[in-house]
Parts: structure tokens; sequence; C-alpha cells
């Protein structure tokens, strides 16, 4: 297989990763035109997000397990297909215990098997400029609010929200399955080399799963998601409790996203020149300031500065996990250990939104959720300040002189 085709493998995992959290997050473009249509509450409808998220982690796990043993293109197009079904039916749903049923649990599970599997399976094609490739596929999914959420946002206004997501759930379908035929097995999974290379110290799932490594990069990686959501998700309430209009305070969401943009980029070329650690700690630190940062925010300009910092860090440390999980642990079990993270990051994506809801209804202001969020955020850098890799891994890293030929 020609070296050049692992950039085919990059580009067709950015794609699917913006088509997918694209659609899963296309829900809050919906929640009026629901609301107003069926009288379901936004708490209920909003509801089936955080079941997405849980389910999203419990599937990636899963997902990933399947990843080692059958590959990816069986995954991605059962995860594609299930994630189209799930959308479908949401867009049929009668009572809103359907709806969170088949958003919450089929969409969850479908997307489960885009985000993990696909930055595991490019960890795998990258012995050099991994961060980089990673990086970039991720960025494709950090478009996705600017390319897949103004559709869903002129579809519900041309139609109503049902016909809107039957089609994005079609769409889904017929743009994600064609493209999961590209993406292959790197020529080092392939075959007999499926198998733990002979350059590989010999370790089982379990081993990978109870080494100190693990237990390090997975909490970082669930401290690190539990500092990020709460902002993420109050900070445009957080900004109208201050003064600021609606529509500025929705617009600090942009901000962060293009920020993130850049950021993801940077940290991928910093992580390949610097070392994925270094720059993993860097940036965690900063995420943590900028959390910070907002906490003493009131003028607009001030809400501004701070997400240009803070989308630039938050989303530039995401997809240096899978670099750092891919550069300690073996190949022939690498999916299931990404998978194993992911579900640690859900669990920490879940957290911010309750507990910032707690925290306001309880103290009538969302000061100490700002407060917490920085103290975790440090906690995390310090955390992963203690992240050594495994003796017997230090040597057996070495470079699959098919993936590193140019």
């Amino acid at each position: 297989m020609n070296a050049h085709y692992r950039w085919v493998i990059v580009a067709a995992g950015a794609f699917m990763g913006c088509i997918a959290i694209g659609s899963i997050f296309s829900l809050p473009v919906f929640l009026a035109p629901m609301s107003v249509a069926t009288g379901w509450s936004r708490t209920d409808i909003s509801l089936a997000m955080t079941l997405d998220f849980i389910t999203m982690g419990i599937a990636s796990f899963g997902w990933g397990v399947m990843l080692d043993r059958v590959g990816p293109r069986m995954v991605l197009l059962s995860g594609s297909t299930i994630l189209g079904v799930g959308l479908v039916l949401a867009s049929r749903a009668r009572t809103i215990e359907q709806f969170q049923l088949c958003y919450g649990i089929l969409v969850g599970a479908g997307g489960g098997a885009i985000f993990a599997p696909v930055m595991a399976t490019v960890t795998t094609w990258f012995d050099r400029q991994r961060s980089l490739a990673v990086s970039l596929v991720s960025a494709g999914m950090g478009v996705a609010p600017m390319t897949v959420a103004p559709v869903a946002a002129r579809l519900v206004t041309t139609f109503d929200w049902r016909f809107a997501q039957l089609l994005i759930g079609v769409a889904v379908w017929a743009l994600l399955l064609p493209v999961a035929f590209l993406v292959r097995r790197a020529p080092a999974m392939r075959g007999k080399t499926a198998g733990p290379r002979p350059n590989w110290a010999p370790m089982t799932v379990r081993e990978a799963l109870t080494s100190p490594q693990f237990v390090v990069l997975g909490l970082a990686y669930f401290m690190c998601c539990a500092t990020h959501s709460g902002p993420l998700f109050h900070t445009v309430s957080y900004a109208i409790s201050c003064g600021l209009p609606v529509t500025a305070a929705v617009s600090i969401y942009s901000v962060e996203g293009l920020s993130g943009l850049f950021g993801r980029i940077a940290f991928g070329l910093l992580g390949d020149r610097f070392g994925a650690k270094r720059t993993f700690v860097a940036g965690l630190l900063l995420q943590a300031g900028a959390v910070g940062c907002y906490y003493l925010a009131r003028q607009q300009y001030q809400f501004y500065l701070v997400a240009v910092v803070f989308g630039f860090a938050y989303a530039g440390v995401m997809p240096l996990y899978a670099v750092l999980i891919r550069e300690n642990f073996p190949v022939h079990i690498i999916g299931t250990v990404i998978g194993a993270a992911s579900m640690a990051s859900s669990l920490g994506m879940s957290l911010g939104p309750l507990a910032g809801g707690v925290i306001f209804d309880t103290y009538g202001n969302y000061g100490r959720l700002y407060i917490g969020s920085l103290l975790i955020g440090l906690g995390a850098a310090l955390i992963m300040l203690t992240f050594r890799p495994a003796a017997r891994l230090r040597q057996a890293l070495q470079p699959d002189p098919v993936l590193s030929a140019e």
C-alpha cells in the first residue's frame, strides 16, 4: 500500500467526524421548534443529549474492542447505519420517551463508532507526524458546528422539525456509508501482523487498562473534559447574566469554535516537535487558566478574549490523548484502549452541565462553577505530570518501517 494513502485515511476520518458529530450536535438547533411543536419541555428534550453522552462513552469502548477484531471498515459501516437509524426514528417519535430512547441511545451508540475508532485507526497509520494527523481529523470534527448546524437551521426553518431531522438522518447514510469504504487497516495491522509485533512487549487488554499509564491518562482525560464541559454548556447563560445581549452571548461559542480550529492544528505541530506529553501538560494549564479568567470576565470584549484562549486550549489538547495512547500501548489493542479512554472522557463531559445547573440553582450565580473547573483543570495537569511510559514499552516503541516510509 502506498504510504501516501494514509492521508486519504485522515481526510476520510475528518469528513466522517464532521458529519457524524455535526448531526449529533444539531439537537440544540431543533430545541425550540421541537418544544413548540410537541409541547415537550426543553429539559426533557435536553435529557436526550445527556443520555447521548453516556451512551457514546459506553459504546466507544465496545466499538474499540470490535475495531481490534474486525477492523475499521465494518465498525464505521455499522456505526453509520445505526446513527442514521437513530435520527430517522427520532424524527418519527410520538412521545418524549420514544425520542429520548432513539436519540439518546441509538444516536449515541452510532456516534460512538466514529470518534474513537477513527482516531485509533489514524494513529496506526502514522509513526511520524502522528500528532498532526490526529489533529487534522479532530479539526474536521471541530468544524461541524460551523457546517452541519447552519444546514440544520436552514432545514428547520424551511420544513417542520420532523422532516428536517429525517433529512439529516438520510444524509448521514448517503454521506458516511460510501466514505467508510475508503477506511482500511494500516499495513502493519493486516494478516499475520495483526497481532502483537515482535518488537512489542507482550500486553493483554487487562494489563493495559490496569496499568499506571492508562490510569493516569484516563483520569487526566476525565478531569480535562470535566474542566471544560461546564463552561462550554453554561458560558452563554453566564454572559447573559452579566448583561450581554443574547446574540452577543451566543457568539462566544463561535469564537471558541473558530479558535479551536487553530488550536487543533497548532497543538498537533507542537506535539510532533516537542513531544505529546509536554505539549499536553502545557495545554491543560492554559485551559485551566482560561476557565479561571471566565470568572473575571464582565464585558463583551473580555468574554471574546477569554474565548479565544479557551477554545484554542481545550480543542487543541483533545487529539493528543490518542497520540499518547498510541505511543504507550501495543498497536493490536489500540482500539480497545482508546475506546476505554473515550468512555472516561464522556463521563467527564456529562458532569459539567449538571454541576453548573445545580450550582446556579443553589447559589444564584455561576461563580463556583468556574472556580471548581479551574481547580479540576489544575489537578488534571498535575496528574499528567506524573505520567511515565512503562519501561518495557520504551524499548518496544520502534517505528514500523512500512509506516515510516515517505
